[in-house]
């Protein structure tokens, strides 16, 4: 699946704002691996560093992951990331290089 876009987005809590920024990013789980275009949504926790976040992201292409930052879940989200995050979102696309 060369043509799919893959991401790691890495995503901090504001200080006190950890939990909150938890259950923002669970609640996006559901329906985004709902869409059409998902294939892959996984959410991870550093071990070392409470409050950073990883969503490891996988779409059939590059249109379907535009489709998915204009869903009514996740712009519900991104209208909190003041209130939530310390740092914009960094997301880094990724290509495999290896099985």
């Amino acid at each position: 699946m060369e043509n799919t876009f893959k991401a790691i987005a890495f995503l901090k809590a504001k200080s006190g704002k950890n939990q909150l920024l938890k259950e923002a990013l669970l609640a996006l789980i559901e329906p985004t691996r709902n869409e059409e275009g998902c294939l892959e949504y996984v959410l991870y926790e550093d071990y070392e560093s409470s409050g950073a976040f990883y969503m490891n992201e996988e779409f059939k292409n590059e249109e379907a992951f535009e489709a998915h930052i204009q869903t009514d879940h996740f712009q519900n989200f991104a209208k909190r990331t003041d209130e939530l995050l310390s740092d914009p979102v960094n997301v880094v696309r990724i290509s495999q290089v290896s099985n």
